[in-house]
C-alpha cells in the first residue's frame, strides 16, 4: 500500500489525451490525463465514466447541450451516452472506469489508446 500524490504523478508526462494508470480498484482504473483541445466524439457502450477535474476547466460536451467542469468537480457519463470532451486550456483529469475501458469508446483513431501505461 503507497499513497499516491497526483501534483507528483502529474508532473511525469506532458502529454495530452494519454491517460496513465494510477490505481486500480476492484476491476476499476484509476487514471490521470491531461486534455487541451477537443476530444472525439464517442460513447462506452458497456461502461459508465468518470470525469473529476484536477486543475483547470473542462467541458463535456453532449448533443443536446454542454457542461462545465471547475476544479474540484465531477461528472459521470452513463453508458451509451455519446459525448466530447473540450479543454480550451490544459486541464488535468482524474478518470475512474472500468479496466477494459477504451478511451475512445466506440471509435478508432489516432487518438485511441489500445493499452496504457502504469506511473
Amino acid at each position: 500500500m503507497d499513497k499516491v500524490n497526483l501534483a507528483e504523478k502529474l508532473s511525469l508526462f506532458s502529454d495530452h489525451w494519454n491517460p496513465r494508470i494510477v490505481g486500480e480498484l476492484n476491476g476499476q482504473h484509476i487514471k490521470l490525463a491531461k486534455f487541451k483541445g477537443p476530444f472525439v466524439w464517442h460513447h462506452h457502450e458497456h461502461e459508465d465514466e468518470l470525469f473529476l477535474v484536477v486543475q483547470g476547466t473542462l467541458k463535456i460536451e453532449f448533443r443536446d447541450k454542454t457542461l462545465e467542469l471547475q476544479e474540484g468537480e465531477f461528472l459521470i457519463v452513463p453508458k451509451g451516452v455519446e459525448h466530447r470532451p473540450v479543454a480550451e486550456e490544459e486541464v488535468s483529469v482524474l478518470l475512474f472506469e472500468p479496466a477494459s475501458t477504451l478511451n475512445t469508446g466506440n471509435e478508432q483513431n489516432r487518438l485511441t489508446r489500445p493499452s496504457l501505461e502504469s506511473i
